[in-house]
């Protein structure tokens, strides 16, 4: 996913509320309609989308649904740009008005407040939280209203090859198992009777039966125990994360332990998305704006430590290129979104990528600080200028609940629902990051946040002074906010404890202590 090329497409759109769009764009091209005279007197549903991998999963959906409910959907694939002015030119002029239409849920403030989008009437109360995770139906709220049907989502997770963390586990395991048959032999020795050492024999018998415990252990739980110790070794934090990479003796075609694109946003964003503010939960409150404060100052003083330790050049990183080299075993962990798991199974088919991968949540920045990662929810709303609001509330619950199943296989997109099951684990891990991320913000005021944040990360990656950083991003989009300037005071930073004093009070404990 490239949130940047995304951004500036929003970017290009205007923020006032009550716009006049323009007219004059040229007409669709759609679909024929049928010569089957009987299909004429069927209700008919416009169904607008930008995505041309969802077409064959709507198509099959339009017909699947037409025969279980007699009512015809014509899925309509535009191309996305100037998306929402189309939507709405045909909706005021056009013949035929968009019933419902997809569209990410950064920009349903704007569909709302123009008319393209209605409160989702869910008769049949599947959006609650026994069927989507909050995170989705805060993503498709605004103003305490559901807006969209939360449909499908993304978000990043940290990935990681799974096999060399197996290495490194049964390494472990066999070192400390030597260490402990080597303390049992001195015992042996120690407790020796003159008449065994004399013969040579002491220690033999426990040698023996520790062979033979040695053997069952290996054959009953050897799996288990390494996929246990793995799970211990997957960082909670970069702390963690640091202290594994100082101790890990790395294979030879390896070159990174960490390595991700710091120049796109969507993959660092967890590092302040704790603690940055920006619009509360559904990302829809101007007044709750909080991006200069003492935690995000720390987390991303942690972000900013981290170019020592994995020196990522912003000038040559790039997403596409990590991901191939994480599949030719050049990197250990990497942070990904959900096409990192479709282009790996393909490897695998192929033969080009030969090892086992697994998908565990972001890390937290430190011990004492929390992570939260990114997501976007496409939803599918219905259109306020619909004349068959019913008829298309009911096929975007037939979406989510009835023909859902299918959507990763024919699409590759993640389905917002709880009810979809997925043979593949690393896909389920998705799930669960997507579960504590925070939804990209709605606010048409805030639409350039996400350029100048990505900006302000370069910067700090590349060892511009964090806190007089924030505190001109937040300058900024305050000021935008109230159409005037702002200024924030300072905020000044706790000393930091050096290692001299450190010592120093360890000492004076010490000596008290005695």
């Amino acid at each position: 996913m490239n949130l940047k090329k995304r951004l500036a497409a929003i970017l290009a759109v205007s923020a006032a509320a009550g716009l006049v769009w323009y007219a004059g764009i040229s007409k669709l091209t759609i679909r024929e309609e049928s010569e089957n005279p009987f299909m004429l007197h069927k209700d008919t549903l416009n169904l607008w989308y930008t995505d041309e991998n969802l077409t064959d999963y709507l198509n099959s959906a339009a017909v699947a649904y037409n025969e279980k409910y007699n009512v015809r959907v014509v899925p309509h694939l535009t191309t996305g740009r100037d998306y929402l002015e189309e939507l709405n030119t045909y909706s005021v002029e056009g013949d035929e008005i968009p019933d419902l239409y997809i569209v990410s849920n950064d920009s349903l403030e704007k569909a709302w407040l123009v008319g393209l989008a209605s409160e989702i009437q869910d008769d049949g109360k599947l959006c609650t939280a026994d069927n989507f995770p909050q995170t989705a139906l805060d993503a498709v709220t605004y103003k305490d209203k559901l807006i969209a049907y939360p449909f499908y989502y993304e978000t990043s997770v940290l990935l990681y090859n799974k096999t060399y963390l197996e290495q490194h586990a049964q390494s472990l395991i066999q070192a400390e198992k030597d260490a402990a048959e080597g303390e049992a032999a001195m015992e042996a020795l120690e407790g020796a009777t003159a008449e065994e050492l004399e013969n040579g024999t002491a220690g033999s018998e426990t040698q023996d039966e520790g062979i033979q415990a040695d053997t069952a252990e290996n054959e009953n739980a050897g799996a288990d125990e390494i996929a246990a110790r793995v799970e211990e070794m997957l960082p909670a934090n970069m702390d963690e994360l640091l202290i594994f990479a100082d101790g890990y003796d790395t294979p030879e075609e390896m070159q990174s332990i960490f390595k991700w694109d710091v120049t796109d946003i969507f993959y660092s964003y967890f590092f302040s998305g704790k603690y940055m503010i920006v619009g509360g939960e559904a990302g829809d409150r101007t007044d709750n704006i909080d991006i200069y404060n003492l935690n995000t100052i720390n987390c991303l003083k942690v972000y900013q430590d981290l170019n020592q330790f994995f020196a990522i050049d912003t000038e040559e990183v790039d997403y596409a290129d990590i991901i191939q080299e994480f599949a030719e075993g050049k990197i250990l962990y990497t942070i990904a979104t959900s096409d990192a798991v479709a282009t790996l199974e393909k490897a695998k088919e192929e033969g080009t990528f030969k090892y086992e991968y697994g998908v565990t949540l972001v890390p937290n920045p430190s011990e004492s600080l929390e992570g939260r990662s990114l997501s976007v929810t496409n939803g599918i709303v219905v259109n306020g200028y619909s004349e068959y609001k019913d008829e298309a509330n009911d096929f975007a619950a037939f979406l989510l609940n009835e023909f859902s199943e299918n959507l990763y296989d024919r699409t590759g997109k993640l389905s917002s629902s709880y009810n979809v099951d997925y043979e593949n684990e690393n896909l389920k891990g998705y799930m669960r990051e997507y579960e504590k991320s925070i939804p990209i913000p709605k606010m048409i005021e805030t639409s350039n946040f996400w350029v100048q944040l990505e900006i302000a990360y370069t910067n700090i990656w590349d060892g511009n002074n964090v806190n007089e950083t924030l505190k001109a991003l937040s300058e900024q989009i305050k000021g935008q906010l109230l159409g005037e300037p702002v200024s924030e005071e300072y905020i000044e930073e706790p000393a930091e404890e050096t290692t001299e004093e450190y010592w120093e009070e360890e000492t004076m404990e010490s000596t008290e202590n005695d």
